[in-house]
């Protein structure tokens, strides 16, 4: 089978896999281990339909929105029941539409799912997880100092190894990991439930 088609199949099982509930988010958080061998790199993807996107990027994705049911925020991060808890996408966008639509009428708890695409990072920001991959307009350091002492989870792409951030995407062995600093999570007013702390490739605990 050409290896387009075998992502593509991978992708929609993967999509298919995602549609588990929140109580359901730790198993497949270890099937995304276990399973999410995508012939990734830190190399750009190669560039498809808007509605196509990478396994590595499909994994990626899924991860945004099953890392939050293991974070505990705030009880001030919300102003309402119905307030949107926001997924924001600092610069470019490797998802196109994928991540959008992956999380299309999903919630946690009374909150629904919503993602916003952002240029840069300012403190008047309203997002409680932020995706940065490349920022053409930003430096990433200062992106993240912008958001520093706000109760956002800042996931930082493979593509920027070493740039910090409380959850840094990495690749081994061809699958998608994780490594988490619990110390920049505590200066965000974060903490990370020990199940997701367990399946990180590392933990940075404060210095």
């Amino acid at each position: 089978m050409p290896r387009y088609a075998l992502r593509t199949r991978a992708a929609t099982w993967l999509a298919r896999l995602a549609a588990t509930r929140p109580r359901g988010a730790a198993c497949l958080l270890v099937l995304l281990l276990a399973c999410a061998t995508c012939q990734a790199s830190s190399s750009p993807r190669q560039q498809h339909a808007p509605s196509d996107v990478s396994l590595e990027y499909a994994v990626k994705a899924t991860y945004l929105y099953k890392l939050a049911p293991f974070v505990n925020w705030p009880p001030t991060t919300f102003t309402s029941p119905e307030q949107p808890f926001r997924i924001c996408v600092a610069g470019d966008d490797p998802f196109d539409d994928y991540l959008k639509q992956a999380v299309a009428g999903r919630s946690l708890g009374t909150h629904p799912f919503e993602v916003l695409r952002l240029q840069t990072l300012t403190p008047e920001v309203d997002c409680q997880i932020v995706f940065i991959s490349r920022l053409p307009s930003q430096n990433i350091r200062k992106a993240l100092d912008a958001v520093s002492g706000k109760p956002v989870l800042t996931v930082v792409d493979s593509t920027a190894p070493g740039e910090g951030g409380i959850v840094q995407f990495v690749i081994r062995s061809g699958r998608v990991r994780f490594v988490i600093d619990t110390g920049e999570a505590a200066r965000n007013h974060l903490t990370i439930n020990s199940k997701l702390l367990s399946l990180a490739l590392a933990v940075r605990e404060p210095s």
